[in-house]
């Protein structure tokens, strides 16, 4: 079986766009988990821009679900971490002026630094992982310090050109594919995420190393249309054809 985590945080962009409570994170989460979602994850950012640390409070306390609370590695995030004890944190780069995640983390030039972070945190039995891109470099480092998890970054996968052909499987899924066979030969278990949609998740589904998908902007784009629950059980259903396609044809051959 392959996870899908549901990332609602542009519930609380549009939360916060006019103030107040509506629409509410918890409620998206709720409705996400009758769905088929097997986590929620949320990134509280340093300004706060859409989840609030009580949306983190309540999402641990009100809904039965695994949380994975992404967040940069300050020591305001490790604090609250520590406070909160989610299911796991991502470790994600983060800068004020980014729409969005724009890229992994740059584990390399930061293990140094990331190896005593992530100590604490897993000794509260909190899973560590770091948002990385689909580099070997990047990977043996994330293995060195210690985390428990990468989360491969599918943007570059997500934006590139794709043959209409179904059976072509572009070059940046082949190298996330390279990817996670390497992460899972060095013991980490393998998420992916970002840019995901209904047209492009099966080639990454269908990855058996992969263990979790997180997905967020786009189902939530998505609810706004067809509702909450077609949205999110719609993208497991495709991600749960795909696994089971991969799987079939492997016996076959």
């Amino acid at each position: 079986m392959i996870r899908l985590g549901i990332n609602i945080d542009h519930v609380a962009t549009l939360r916060n766009a006019r103030g107040g409570e509506h629409p509410c994170p918890v409620r998206a989460a709720l409705m996400a988990m009758e769905a088929g979602a097997d986590g929620i994850t949320a990134h509280l950012r340093e300004d706060r821009r859409h989840i609030r640390d009580r949306d983190i409070e309540r999402l641990k306390n009100e809904v039965p679900l695994p949380l994975n609370m992404e967040m940069a590695a300050t020591g305001e995030m490790l604090e609250i971490a520590l406070k909160i004890y989610p299911n796991a944190v991502c470790i994600v780069p983060e800068k004020r002026t980014e729409l969005t995640t724009e890229g992994g983390l740059d584990v390399c030039a930061q293990e140094h630094t990331l190896t005593p972070y992530i100590k604490p945190l897993q000794g509260k039995g909190i899973r560590v992982s770091l948002f990385i891109d689909a580099d070997a470099g990047q990977i043996e480092a994330a293995a060195r310090t210690g985390a428990d998890i990468v989360e491969l970054h599918t943007g570059a996968y997500a934006q590139e050109d794709k043959s209409k052909d179904e059976d072509y499987l572009s070059p940046a899924a082949c190298h996330l594919r390279s990817a996670a066979q390497l992460a899972h030969s060095l013991g980490l278990e393998v998420h992916a995420g970002h840019g995901l949609n209904y047209e492009n998740v099966a080639a990454i589904a269908a990855i058996p190393e992969i263990a979790e998908l997180n997905i967020g902007h786009f189902l939530m784009g998505e609810a706004m249309f067809i509702g909450m629950k077609e949205s999110v059980a719609r993208m497991r259903f495709l991600i749960e054809g795909a696994r089971s396609s991969f799987a079939k044809a492997t016996e076959e051959i």
